[in-house]
């Protein structure tokens, strides 16, 4: 990704992680790190002051210079930057294009080793998926990947389908296709792919319970029983 524009001097990877550390807690960083336990610098910094931050950001600059800025702050490798960077890029329109974004985001899921990072950096992918729901083919290549935290991210990134009242018919089609691909990962066993199974299936029968109890009924039996009973205990009717 080429950076068009220049980022502020008062606003670069550095100041910014500057100002991530000013709001931190090193107390707190410490109680992160043990919980996290990725191998990387906490700051212990809370997240309503991480949102202001980057509110604060994402109104200075423009597209480029927030892919710049995004960019920088991820490869410092701290754990707030990283969250930071991904935050950045949350924005359902990008205009003129998002495709240098969603590129950007592409290359993060490599390196992916927590699920704290992972989410919010998927949490803007699902974004870019939704503004162009061909980007599907790419996740698709995740869902078998030997990577753990890949394989995880193709379904956080679709949990927007799931969560559609009336979706037309290419949404629809896309939510049936990750459906799809649900019905292997029942046989994953590892925490993280069952509990990401089992969140997919709560936001869907909230909005289309008919078809998460047809999910259940085919494939339930396959998942652990505590990501069944996640997935169910929003259904009408569940006890």
């Amino acid at each position: 990704m080429t950076q068009t524009f220049p980022l502020p001097e008062d606003l670069t990877p550095d100041t910014a992680l500057a100002a991530l550390e000013a709001a931190g807690d090193p107390e707190k960083s410490v109680g992160m790190a043990s919980y996290h336990k990725a191998t990387r610098r906490y700051l212990g910094t809370a997240m309503p002051q991480l949102n202001a931050l980057v509110k604060e950001w994402r109104d200075r600059l423009t597209l480029d210079q927030r892919l710049a800025l995004a960019a920088g702050l991820w490869d410092t490798d701290v754990h707030e930057a990283r969250i930071a960077a991904a935050k950045l890029l949350a924005q359902a329109r990008m205009r003129p294009s998002d495709e240098h974004a969603w590129q950007l985001i592409q290359s993060w899921v490599p390196q992916f080793d927590g699920w704290a990072v992972a989410d919010h950096a998927a949490s803007s992918g699902g974004r870019r998926i939704m503004a162009d729901l061909s980007r599907l083919h790419t996740l698709e290549d995740w869902t078998t990947s030997d990577h753990l935290w890949s394989k995880r991210a193709a379904l956080v990134m679709t949990l927007p389908l799931a969560l559609l009242n009336h979706p037309n018919s290419e949404q629809l089609a896309a939510r049936e296709r990750v459906l799809a691909w649900m019905a292997d990962y029942t046989t994953d066993q590892r925490w993280f792919i069952q509990k990401a199974v089992a969140w997919w299936l709560r936001d869907l029968s909230g909005h289309d319970a008919a078809r998460c109890r047809m999910f259940l009924a085919e494939h339930g039996s396959k998942m652990k029983p505590f990501a069944h009973k996640d997935a169910a205990r929003k259904l009408p009717g569940t006890a």
